[in-house]
């Protein structure tokens, strides 16, 4: 009885991992690996961490989201919540420029725009190519 249990574990462990999951933060991944080459290359290291780290700070927000207003039943507060929260984290990610601007100066605050830019770039890429929501995605 025990091996069937820790094969399920294992389905069910192995599942996130898909390439629907790898490939719908796809963004996330890039920036990380874009971070490293960026500092070692001499791009400055303050605008660069905010940056990445403000993007990574607002798909976690988003996520959060996703899943508290799933909860929501009704379609009128959950379009209000979604647009405060899309708006608000459109605001973190300006905050973080111009945190990066005035606190490391022009070169933090490019950094930390082009890391942000380019993270945006890649997930608005990713929905183009994910195609509309799959029926009864969308409540």
């Amino acid at each position: 009885m025990e091996p069937d249990v820790a094969i399920e574990a294992d389905v069910r462990f192995a599942g996130p991992a898909t390439p629907v999951v790898v490939m719908r933060n796809l963004d996330v991944v890039l920036v990380a690996l874009a971070l490293v080459p960026a500092l070692a290359l001499g791009a400055p290291v303050l605008g660069c961490v905010l940056g990445a780290g403000g993007w990574v700070l607002q798909r976690m927000i988003a996520a959060f989201d996703r899943r508290w207003t799933g909860r929501l039943s009704d379609p009128l507060k959950r379009l209000t919540v979604n647009l405060f929260e899309a708006f608000g984290r459109i605001w973190l990610l300006v905050g973080v420029i111009v945190v990066a601007a005035v606190v490391g100066g022009r070169p933090d605050g490019r950094a930390a725009t082009l890391m942000i830019f380019g993270a945006y770039s890649i997930a608005f890429v990713i929905r183009l190519v994910s195609g509309p929501p799959r029926p009864g995605a969308v409540k």
